[in-house]
């Protein structure tokens, strides 16, 4: 998903508090050229937007610095978000251009009905919803979809094993367990359930014995 924001590069001797009550976010864009930053800001309904429709690490934004002016790919790398109002505090931008492969993490999106859970009564288990790979700004996947159909209880996908698109590379532990299915869990009602139909069971044959020894 590509995303395109506008914001200004940041009066000197601005300050954070009175730019938050005139509706303006501050943010920094580095990367852009060696180890300079540029402190920026951007509106504030702009920024609460952006953080909606993308995600740290993992969506491309096209951002538009309007009196610079410059405009390039980046990367949404860190979001500080106020404790009390729970609103975009701090924006942290990364520009990926030149400087190849880049890390983001990318979510798992699991699709299909599972023969082990819809069948079987297993339940899936995923261990990773979300894996760390490296690949070309322009080859971010949006997420990698892992169909788990087929899988019956007892079954698992291990990291390596999954589809990943062409020129992505997962830097996570590939022998690691990805997803898989857990055997039927008995719930308490329900091992109260079979207590009472094995001690039922139970009596119901004391009682016939019983009977078959009076009989003879």
């Amino acid at each position: 998903m590509d995303l395109t924001i506008e914001c200004q590069k940041r009066p000197e001797n601005s300050k954070p508090k009175a730019l938050r009550r005139s509706g303006l976010i501050p943010a920094n864009l580095y990367g852009h050229k060696g180890t300079e930053s540029i402190s920026l800001t951007i509106d504030a309904k702009t920024a609460e937007r952006l953080l909606k429709k993308g995600s740290v690490n993992n969506t491309l934004i096209d951002l538009k610095i309007t009196d610079i002016p410059w405009q390039g790919k980046t990367l949404l790398r860190e979001v500080q978000i106020h404790p009390a109002k729970r609103t975009p505090f701090h924006l942290s931008f990364f520009a990926v251009a030149g400087h190849g492969p880049t890390t983001v993490e990318v979510p798992l999106r699991f699709v299909g009905d599972a023969i082990g859970v819809k069948q079987e009564g297993g339940m899936l288990d995923t261990v990773f919803n979300q894996l760390q790979v490296s690949c070309e700004p322009e080859n971010i996947p949006e997420a990698i979809e892992v169909d788990v159909s087929n899988m019956k209880v007892g079954d698992s996908l291990h990291i390596h094993e999954l589809p990943l698109p062409k020129g992505v590379t997962v830097l996570d532990n590939a022998e690691q367990i990805a997803v898989s299915i857990l055997p039927p869990q008995i719930t308490p009602e329900k091992e109260a359930e079979l207590d009472a139909a094995q001690a039922e069971t139970g009596a119901t044959s004391e009682t016939e014995t019983q009977t078959e020894s009076e009989a003879s």
